[in-house]
């Protein structure tokens, strides 16, 4: 009996919907034993009518299944920040997805934003902690609103939090890790988050390690990409650092992305470009991030043949230039999506 896998699907707002229809096109093509369960209903629309981000129904369906695929959260309409958390956090913090992997991989050096041609092959992961971080949601204020208002962020690191992150990069490194952090100015977490990164160096003797701060990590990845492997970081500098990699390697639109649970084998993927409101409906935006965290998805479920093929159907899509126009191209969204699809079709 062949074991039938189910993945959650959350298409959610502005471009989300429009660019995970080719990605599902790709997934079902691939011919593996998957069923998709497609949860429409995760929207700001349902934000707005009745104040439910992801209802505790909708996150028992998502905990049930092998894997996610998510589109993009976000609406100009939502001024406060409570839907996206009330998604995105809950998701990451009630699967403890701490795992943030964002690949950035050069697919055709006409992208690269680089003058120079040496240092154009970006090829590295960001890897960024998920769940701890200025983005765990610890502060408050006060006079709020008026000229003496105070708002404070705690920018919150635990032992555990800091060591399984850094673990993981090393589990994914091929040449070496390089630690990112802002330790000469952060002292109470930088000393925790250097502390860590010594006692993981010396369980990992074997590979290539390296210390920058953020700032001069900024500095080197624009001067030469391609010196870097896996580069872990907290939750905000990977957020941006990430941003910055995207770029190098094309655009936001290429920029797949994980959030893992190693311990569970949970995951939930998407591309890093959010809604996109200004484009969304234009029939424009760029299928390929979310493709490709498709092939992510299907790596890791084990299936690193397919994912491989998706990733070839992709390049030779690019170096056609049978793409969307943000990376050269005069393709819509869906025949972005159906070009991939042909390559795929007579690999």
């Amino acid at each position: 009996m062949r074991l039938v896998r189910t993945i959650t699907v959350i298409p959610g707002d502005g471009i989300g919907p429009e660019v995970i229809g080719p990605a599902l096109d790709v997934l079902v093509a691939l011919g593996l034993d998957l069923r998709f369960d497609v949860i429409e209903e995760v929207n700001a629309h349902r934000y707005l009518r009745d104040g439910t981000a992801l209802s505790d129904a909708d996150f028992a369906r998502v905990r049930s299944s092998a894997a996610t695929l998510l589109g993009a959260v976000g609406d100009p309409r939502l001024r406060d920040t409570g839907y996206a958390r009330g998604v995105l956090w809950r998701l990451r913090s009630g699967l403890d997805l701490y795992a943030n992997y964002r690949p950035a991989r050069l697919w055709h050096e006409r992208l690269s934003p680089l003058r120079d041609a040496a240092r154009r092959p970006i090829d590295c992961v960001v890897v960024r902690e998920n769940t701890e971080g200025l983005y765990s949601g610890i502060g408050g204020g006060t006079a709020t609103g008026t000229a003496a208002e105070v708002a404070l962020d705690t920018d919150l690191s635990t032992h555990r939090g800091v060591s399984r992150i850094i673990d993981f990069a090393f589990s994914v490194a091929r040449r070496g890790v390089c630690l990112v952090d802002k330790a000469s100015a952060i002292p109470h977490g930088g000393r925790l988050w250097q502390r860590c990164w010594r006692e993981a160096v010396a369980r990992h003797p074997r590979c290539a390690t390296s210390h920058l701060y953020a700032d001069t990590a900024a500095l080197r990845l624009a001067e030469d990409p391609t010196v870097f492997d896996v580069i872990v970081t907290n939750n905000t500098y990977g957020d941006i650092l990430s941003s910055l990699t995207a770029a190098l390697a094309g655009g936001i639109g290429l920029a797949p992305s994980a959030s893992l649970n190693p311990g569970t084998g949970f995951g939930v993927f998407e591309p890093m470009h959010g809604s996109a409101p200004d484009i969304a409906g234009t029939g424009t935006a760029n299928p390929l991030g979310a493709i490709l965290s498709a092939a992510l998805l299907v790596e890791h479920l084990g299936h690193g043949e397919e994912a491989g093929a998706v990733r070839r159907a992709v390049a030779a899509a690019v170096a056609a230039g049978r793409t969307t126009p943000d990376i050269g191209g005069a393709l819509g969204t869906r025949e972005a999506g159906a070009a991939v699809l042909a390559e795929l079709g007579a690999r």
